[in-house]
């Protein structure tokens, strides 16, 4: 169910491009959201997209991935057990500045006489495009173009190309390039449990700064956390006109300011060079070093250099991740093909932008592109996210899920603390530590745990990377197997099923339930995963086995356990009905009165107390119909109908993560056009703001859930049990197309769905089994593709 649905900028200033972001015409009203949808990133660094002026701007920001300050959690009525340290990602110092002055008349966008507007994010290029003409007061006609860029290759770099050319008269221009210290407070103060925290004071602190001909760099640091980022901006300037410099420094500043004597016809050229470093415990003094060595090596290789490196990257991305379509019917999806086919690929490039050199580090809820829900890492990552990059780019996957692997000692204590054997991963971390203040909605969300190891399952069949599962990945399963079995019980009032009570599943509505279905059946895949690889390593791997007892002190019997409470796992099911209860106590609860809440009051988090929401039948997001999908090997198709219809009117939009997974289960039940309605939204979350909160950053997740309902849904994929298969959904006499790549053990497959039938072919590798409905179907080398006609469902 959808209750609320916002409509993109009703205007024709953002222009439709297959392969563009345009806007013809700065409209202040979506200053907020653009600034969102423009930014740019590459997993370590990100710039929200406000003007290179610096101003006008809602939420000005640039963010280091990892970089945090801690702060206590404060409870007015603590507990056993509650977390205790948040932690935020900080606004770091903003470098991106360039100041404008001709005739000693500053240039903004906002209120400037603009004679031409155009500005867009460029996917193929990776970079942030804008030219603008501006007539100054005294009439002189200037023209100011820029292309801001974040490094996909070079993980600390970013720059900018900045071009002033006066076209009718001489004049006086300065041209300010700055650097400045952000104030570290969120955006505003409001009760919008999202939003990033507010800070009393300011947290970075200048620890070193200098000045060395165009080059500044400076240095601060946390005092909690003790991290220290250095950032620094070296220039070059290209013009014929004469002229010259200054530059400068103080406390949280830095600029270097170009006079020139500008002359109509003859542009000025400024190029600025960007790098970021961070570290925690050292010496400021060094860590500008670093930042002066990439410098040097960056203004050798010059902005072109680094643009057609950036086109690089962005070209094999593309060729590995690119889903196209064609044909699409406008009057059902209420969107043009071009509209649509520009909606997926800005969600795939913001997803590239917050994971690509993710690096020792995970990807928050906003990747980069705000502050909201503190930068922290959740779930999201394994399930919403790590599907696409599994199968477009797995060495991204591997270096995320390595991610979590160093959490694990962390995850362990945080068990021993609850009182259970084995780890417990953090419901919301940047360093690895809980940072949930609210253990309702939080740290009873055990299924994180099971959700890792779906991710790391898929990771492997997909992959066929053994080497980590044996490394990392092992240890990961014995020690969430182990926090399973400590946590749940045989319980005989359940004719001795293994029951786990008091905990949260995905939907946040209903919290420290007994039993919750899709905790359960996620668990049971965890223990049977763990029980599994064991066995298997016991008669086949004994090596790995020995250092894997060594290392986590695994006794014999434990695996057996896990293999008994897998199998008499308790799964809730009332046969009357035909549908699998959300929890044990979820079918006596009230139902929501959805026909007297008025769409204002959505999300009902900010506008009812929890216990008004707890006590009765309504989700936030995707809970039983989540389990439908990723576990759908364990629903027949009718409990599946039965159970979507049941729940899909109880589903708010409240949560960024429904849609997607909706269309898809949508699909495969026959539900059509339900499916086109949440392949629109999830497809528009951010372009058209449908949750009402893009200001505050991109949801990477939905966009991660977006290529999932295309691949999944439409493509009909499924990969329960590491074999690419294939049940394509198509609705009756349409002429859309939809084509995807997929990368498969070192193979790449491209897979085409036309009305008349569907094309797959092996473009990389010697031989490839998948299975297209119910047929085997092989793929080799001598014979790479093989049509099949679509068979209508």
């Amino acid at each position: 169910m959808l209750h609320h649905e916002r409509l993109r900028p009703p205007t024709d200033d953002y222009t439709p491009d297959e392969w563009s972001l345009i806007e013809k015409a700065f409209h202040p009203e979506f200053a907020a959201q653009m600034e969102s949808l423009f930014a740019l990133g590459n997993g370590y660094l990100g710039m929200r997209g406000v003007p290179e002026e610096g101003e006008p701007n809602v939420q000005n920001g640039t963010f280091i991935n990892g970089f945090y300050e801690e702060w206590p959690i404060v409870y007015s009525e603590t507990a056993y057990g509650f977390a205790r340290t948040g932690q935020t990602m900080l606004n770091v110092t903003d470098s991106k500045i360039i100041h404008l002055f001709v005739d000693d008349e500053p240039f903004t966008v906002l209120g400037a006489n603009l004679r031409h507007y155009d500005r867009r994010l460029n996917l193929q290029a990776g970079t942030l495009d804008r030219e603008v003409h501006w007539e100054t007061p005294s009439s002189k006609l200037v023209r100011i173009r820029s292309r801001r860029l974040v490094s996909f290759r070079h993980r600390h770099v970013a720059a900018i190309s900045y071009e002033v050319t006066l076209l009718n008269q001489a004049a006086p221009v300065v041209i300010s390039s700055e650097m400045l210290r952000q104030n570290p407070k969120a955006h505003a103060a409001d009760d919008d449990p999202r939003r990033a925290k507010m800070f009393s004071a300011d947290v970075l602190r200048q620890r070193a700064g200098y000045v060395r001909d165009r080059r500044v760099v400076l240095a601060h640091g946390t005092e909690r956390s003790r991290m220290i980022v250095a950032c620094g901006i070296d220039h070059d300037l290209e013009t014929e006109c004469p002229h010259n410099y200054k530059a400068t420094h103080a406390d949280g500043f830095g600029q270097v300011a170009f006079s020139v004597a500008a002359e109509p016809g003859k542009p000025i050229h400024l190029t600025k060079y960007i790098t970021y470093h961070t570290a925690r415990i050292v010496d400021p003094e060094a860590l500008c070093g670093r930042v002066e060595w990439t410098l040097d090596r960056t203004t050798g290789q010059g902005f072109a250099a680094l643009l057609t490196e950036q086109e690089q990257y962005l070209r094999s991305f593309w060729q590995r991740s690119d889903v196209g379509v064609s044909n699409i019917v406008a009057e059902r999806a209420r969107l043009t093909t071009v509209e649509i086919q520009q909606a997926i690929r800005v969600n795939l490039f913001h997803i590239i932008q917050a994971s690509a050199r993710a690096e020792g580090t995970g990807v928050g809820a906003k990747g980069l592109t705000g502050q909201a829900y503190e930068g922290q890492y959740f779930w999201d990552t394994e399930v919403y996210l790590l599907p696409f990059l599994i199968y477009t780019s797995p060495r991204i996957a591997k270096n995320l899920l390595r991610f979590r692997y160093g959490m694990l000692d962390h995850a362990r204590a945080r068990a021993r603390e609850l009182g259970h054997r084995g780890a417990l991963f953090p419901w919301r971390t940047i360093n690895g530590e809980e940072a949930s203040a609210y253990y309702a909605a939080g740290t009873a969300q055990y299924h994180i745990n099971a959700d890792i190891v779906y991710g790391l399952r898929k990771y492997v069949n997909a992959t066929g990377d053994q080497e980590f599962l044996f490394e990392c990945g092992a240890e990961m399963l014995v020690e969430t197997a182990r926090l399973w079995c400590s946590l749940g019980f045989f319980s005989p009032r359940k004719a001795g099923k293994f029951c786990i009570n008091a905990v949260t599943g995905p939907d946040e509505y209903n919290t420290v339930v007994n039993n919750n279905t899709y905790t359960n059946l996620m668990a049971r895949e965890n223990l049977r995963y763990a029980a599994n690889t064991v066995a298997f390593l016991k008669t086949e791997k004994p090596d790995i086995l020995h250092a894997l007892i060594r290392k986590t002190g695994l006794e014999a019997e434990e695996a057996e356990m896990w293999a008994r409470a897998a199998d008499n796992m308790y799964i809730p099911f009332e046969a009357a009905t035909g549908i699998y209860p959300q929890d044990d106590g979820f079918l006596d609860r009230e139902p929501w009165d959805f026909q007297n809440t008025p769409e204002e009051r959505y999300p009902l988090l900010l506008f009812y107390h929890p216990l008004n929401i707890y006590r009765r039948q309504v989700i936030k997001q995707a809970d039983v119909i989540l389990a439908m999908f990723l576990l759908g090997h364990e629903f027949s198709l009718e409990a599946k109908r039965r159970n979507f219809a049941f729940y899909d009117p109880l589903t708010t939009g409240d949560s960024s993560l429904s849609s997607c997974i909706e269309a898809i289960v949508a699909l495969e039940v026959g539900e059509f056009e339900k499916a086109v309605t949440y392949m629109r939204a999830a497809l528009l979350m951010d372009l058209a703001d449908v949750g009402g909160n893009v200001t505050d950053g991109c949801h990477i997740a939905s966009m991660g859930g977006t290529w999932m309902a295309l691949v999944y849904g439409f493509g009909g994929l499924r990969d329960y049990d590491g074999m690419l298969s294939f049940r394509p959904h198509r609705p009756p006499e349409a002429r859309a197309s939809l084509r995807f790549p997929l990368t498969f053990r070192g193979r790449s497959l491209h897979v085409e769905i036309t009305p008349e039938a569907t094309a797959y072919t092996m473009r990389e590798g010697d031989e490839l089994v998948i299975r297209h409905e119910d047929e085997v179907v092989t793929l080799t080398h001598g014979e790479p593709t093989a049509v099949r006609p679509i068979v209508r469902h």
